[in-house]
């Protein structure tokens, strides 16, 4: 099985809305994202890959256009904005323009990750 990972950055904000009273996260607050997505094959196209990186701008587009520099929670229309559900939200929005995509990831802080693997 062949993997190739990319990752793309971006900046946002959001609120949880279901967690205790008290809790640091219920403050709109935000994070400097890390995205990171996976693709997996058991074959090779015709040039030697698993996906052309240069095709996952589409993915980058879609990040600087649609969640960067957001309130998270407007964006998705979800209370629960959480990186795994962000994670979720990004895996399916790739996997309907490249099928080899199998997990992708979310960091909202350096030791922190999600993620999203079917």
């Amino acid at each position: 099985m062949y993997r190739i990972s990319k990752q793309f950055a971006f900046s946002a904000s959001h609120q949880l809305m279901g967690v205790p009273e008290g809790h640091p996260c219920s403050r709109l607050h935000g994070h400097n994202y890390i995205v990171e997505i996976e693709l997996s094959g058991e074959t090779l196209n015709e040039a030697g890959f698993v996906r052309d990186y240069l095709e996952l701008g589409d993915l980058k587009k879609y990040i600087d256009n649609v969640l960067d520099h957001r309130h998270l929670n407007e964006v998705l229309g979800d209370e629960m904005v959480t990186a795994e559900r962000l994670a979720k939200h990004l895996f399916d929005w790739s996997f309907v323009r490249w099928p080899e995509v199998t997990a992708m990831r979310i960091s909202e802080t350096p030791k922190t990750w999600a993620e999203y693997r079917p």
